[in-house]
């Protein structure tokens, strides 16, 4: 049985969730509406974009083959910082979005303490009160909201430099270069943990629902609140429903 997710206002984000409905099937909770998908994605494309841009440009000696993909160095030069801002525009718009369960709370510093046991999935249960977002999401939210404030800082010096000193368009450069190097990291650990570090992420930015396993497994807070039961007695019921299937009972 499946249950589309529906969605109020009259703003821009309202339009994308009509023509973008998100059915949630039995077993499943709605994670991201269409709106937020679609800034996820965009703002993912915009930035690859600009990433293989900037590579072709900055480094042809080793990425030559990326400036074909533009038509040429001088479109490549051209293309590059309106990538940029593309990037800059939709990741504003998800930032205002989540604004507010990316805040810091306390139980935020506490994950951050026992971050190495996460990526090494030591525990796989996450502690009860980890919410919407745990605190190695925030921080890389954070991190890109800081990034793109440089990419737009050092962007604009560095498409006028006729405007400003030599000195500060050279030092605008490094701190570029730097930021996109920060983010290119984060972004191979984003990925690594939405597909193979936890199976069944990708379908909350594909679909927009994850299962009611994943959401106890990863955000007990999170699926308390949507649902009101205990992630603990839900842990349970699936340890003891495990035992009772065939082939799975301990003898």
């Amino acid at each position: 049985m499946a249950t589309p997710a529906k969605s109020i206002g009259r703003g821009p984000d309202h339009f994308i969730n009509r023509i973008g409905l998100t059915v949630v099937y039995v077993g499943e909770l709605l994670r991201h509406r269409a709106y937020t998908r679609f800034l996820h994605w965009a703002y993912g494309i915009f930035f690859f974009l600009a990433l293989i841009s900037g590579f072709g440009i900055y480094m042809p000696w080793i990425f030559r083959w990326f400036t074909p993909l533009f038509g040429g160095g001088a479109m490549t030069r051209m293309l590059h910082p309106w990538f940029g801002l593309g990037f800059v525009f939709f990741f504003g718009l998800q930032a205002l979005n989540w604004l507010v369960p990316m805040a810091w709370g306390p139980g935020d510093s506490r994950w951050m303490k026992r971050m190495k046991d996460y990526v090494t999935h030591r525990d796989s249960i996450e502690p009860p009160d980890v919410g919407f977002f745990n605190a190695g999401q925030k921080a890389m939210f954070w991190e890109i909201v800081g990034g793109s404030i440089a990419y737009v800082i050092t962007g604009l010096i560095m498409w006028f430099p006729e405007i400003f000193g030599r000195w500060l368009v050279a030092v605008s450069y490094v701190i570029h270069d730097i930021s996109a190097l920060i983010m290119l990291a984060g972004i191979f650990v984003h990925i690594y943990l939405s597909t193979i570090g936890e199976p069944g992420t990708m379908q909350a930015m594909t679909r927009g629902t994850v299962s009611e396993a994943w959401a106890w497994t990863h955000h007990p807070a999170w699926y308390k609140e949507v649902t009101g039961r205990d992630p603990q007695q839900a842990l349970q019921e699936a340890r003891r429903n495990l035992s009772e299937t065939p082939g799975n009972s301990s003898k």
